[in-house]
């Protein structure tokens, strides 16, 4: 499942979405005060490339202010996108996997600063 999945994301979803995240955090990374959100868009892009099979652990007290910037300036918008697509996404039964893969973004959309993007073992 994890391989159709990732397939079928990257082909409607992630490769556009990716794209976004990037050209996002190459705007930010041009200021010197944007890099460390630049850096996020990176990392936020790595991961909606091809999320089944990917977990996400946030740590919010790593770097509390620059996720209350994030929130402030990106994240909720970011977020509010993501629980947006995941709700059409689950109207539908085919869409209900998309729709658990958009719903788990949004926890890297509103506080990507020291958040971690793990793979998760095959069990």
């Amino acid at each position: 499942m994890r391989v159709i999945g990732n397939i079928f994301w990257f082909i409607f979803i992630g490769l556009l979405s990716a794209i976004g995240w990037t050209i996002s955090g190459i705007l930010l990374c041009i200021t010197i005060i944007g890099i460390p959100f630049g850096k996020q868009c990176f990392k936020i892009a790595w991961a909606v490339m091809f999320p089944f099979g990917k977990e996400i652990r946030t740590n919010f007290e790593k770097h509390s202010i620059g996720n209350i910037l994030w929130i402030i300036f990106f994240g909720w918008e970011l977020a509010l996108s993501y629980i947006v697509a995941g709700v059409v996404f689950c109207i539908t039964i085919i869409g209900i996997p998309f729709g658990k893969q958009c719903f788990k973004l949004v926890k890297l959309a509103i506080a990507p600063m020291g958040a971690s993007v793990v793979k998760v073992n095959k069990k």
